[in-house]
């Protein structure tokens, strides 16, 4: 019998169909140097600090910098183990594609018993070319990738009413990142209302409530200010900066919900693989928390469809087409619901990142990159660059890196006054102009504009005592020896 009519076996095969396509496009986004220092270097820096059994310190986000005062994810370094053995920025981005493909395993599973082997091809494309997954599978390496899995099983777990198991599936979410707390409440909620003739389950739900609600606060209030170097959680400013203070954001909220326009859509595209089914299903709620932090902030980046934001409302989106479809008794409408996800998929691939894999440019080299390798290739390991952001990836494994131009004394980096800058410490200097291609955020040049750039190049040059060791198609590699001349 082919496997793709043996029940057991097509959750994991498309799982692993999933994972060689996640990886390909993010291997290739790697290799044309379309990955940054900000954000897949810092995240390889952090996880290569657990396996050298370190605190995550992260020189590209400063010196001293412990990245679990940015967010708590103390749970990546369950990704040391197997990045000791494959020291590569290429493990973190193939971890996160088996990650992000694991999802599909319960979910996938569930869609058997619920429609049908047949039926589980249509949902496993629905959730595997999903634009929230594709657009975490194609930009760098991020947390999130933990939460989706295990969310994924949870959601599984509460389809077939196995509430402790669901509990016990979502409660790591506390170690994936601060926000998630409050989704392992909203878990905790629908076992709570769902569980009527088990006050035991009751109270299993009203104790994951307790335990995310209060876990987030902690993290929030506690945890995150003691390990960052301000004292304070970066990120709660955004909630509060939009109407000047968090009670103003929340009395606000409701109109927010829907302004700017690309909030709005970017609710509607949420729910759209699944038909908008996933919205008569209680289901749905669990969604809620990350929308309303995303909706409620006053960070633009968080509104929109680009990014990693998107990939933890994928699994619930898919449970909650599933719990309405497994509650369909006319067969038709069951066909005809699968049918439209197909559709709805097919659409709205050409507009997101997987779409790369069938454009030219993804499997051409061009000149400046292999200017920029030969130049990679004359930095020594163990040395220490400042890198422009694109190539910093490219040296986190075997370098310390940070950031070239580097940040402003107090972190205030688009406040840019000459004086404000450090000197550069770092043996090396690899500076390109090319901005990124395929970059959907920070277009242009960043973290500062080109001539701010190249004016920090020529004081490398002229006044902290680095030479030019080679440029090539525009990029240049400076050099200062220990010896050499320094500022004052």
């Amino acid at each position: 019998m082919a496997w793709y009519r043996r029940p057991a076996l097509v959750p994991w095969a498309w799982a692993a169909a999933l994972c060689l396509l996640y990886a390909t496009v993010a291997v290739r986004r790697h290799l044309l140097m379309r990955t940054t220092g900000y954000d897949l270097g810092i995240f390889e820096q952090a996880v290569r600090a657990y396996a050298d059994l370190r605190a995550p310190v992260v020189p590209l986000r400063g010196e001293g910098f412990n990245l679990l005062g940015d967010h708590f994810h103390p749970l990546l370094a369950a990704l040391a183990p197997l990045y000791r053995l494959f020291p590569s920025p290429l493990t973190l981005l193939v971890a996160q594609s088996a990650l992000l493909a694991l999802g599909a395993v319960p979910l996938v599973r569930w869609a058997v018993r619920a429609v049908g082997p047949r039926g589980a091809h249509a949902v496993a494309v629905g959730y595997g070319l999903s634009w929230g997954i594709a657009s975490a599978a194609a930009f760098d390496f991020h947390e999130v990738a933990l939460a989706v899995p295990l969310l994924a099983f949870s959601l599984e777990a509460l389809g077939r009413q196995r509430w402790r198991a669901a509990v016990a599936w979502a409660t790591p979410l506390l170690l994936v990142k601060e926000d998630l707390g409050l989704t392992l409440a909203a878990v905790g909620v629908y076992v709570a209302v769902k569980a009527r003739a088990s006050r035991r389950d009751r109270n299993l739900g009203l104790a994951a409530v307790a335990a995310g609600l209060l876990g987030s606060y902690l993290e929030i209030k506690v945890l995150l200010p003691a390990l960052d170097p301000t004292g304070g959680y970066a990120h709660g400013g955004q909630l509060a900066a939009a109407h000047g203070s968090l009670l103003g954001a929340l009395a606000h909220a409701p109109l927010d919900l829907l302004r700017p326009e690309t909030k709005a859509t970017t609710l509607i595209l949420a729910f759209a693989p699944s038909a908008l089914l996933a919205l008569r299903s209680p289901l749905a709620l669990i969604a809620l928390p990350t929308l309303g932090w995303r909706m409620a902030s006053a960070n633009g980046f968080h509104w929109g469809t680009a990014f990693h934001y998107s990939a933890v409302l994928m699994p619930v989106v898919i449970a909650g087409l599933l719990d309405v479809l497994g509650r369909e008794t006319d067969r038709r409408s069951v066909r005809a619901a699968l049918a439209t996800v197909l559709a709805v998929t097919v659409v709205l691939l050409p507009s997101f990142p997987l779409a790369q894999l069938a454009q030219r440019a993804t499997w051409h080299t061009t000149p400046h990159l292999e200017a920029a390798r030969a130049l990679l290739a004359r930095i020594p390991d163990g040395a220490t660059v400042a890198a422009s952001n694109r190539l910093a990836p490219q040296l986190t494994s075997r370098c310390t890196v940070v950031l070239f131009p580097t940040f402003p004394v107090g972190g205030r980096l688009y406040e840019y006054r000459r004086e404000d800058l450090p000197p550069p410490t770092a043996e090396w200097i690899l500076h390109d102009p090319e901005a990124p291609e395929a970059w959907p955020y920070r277009r242009g040049h960043w973290p500062y504009p080109l001539a701010q750039q190249q004016a920090e190049l020529k004081a490398a040059r002229q006044t902290y005592g680095y030479e030019v060791v080679a440029v090539r198609d525009g990029i240049t590699l400076l050099h200062r020896t220990p010896t050499g001349p320094r500022a004052s």
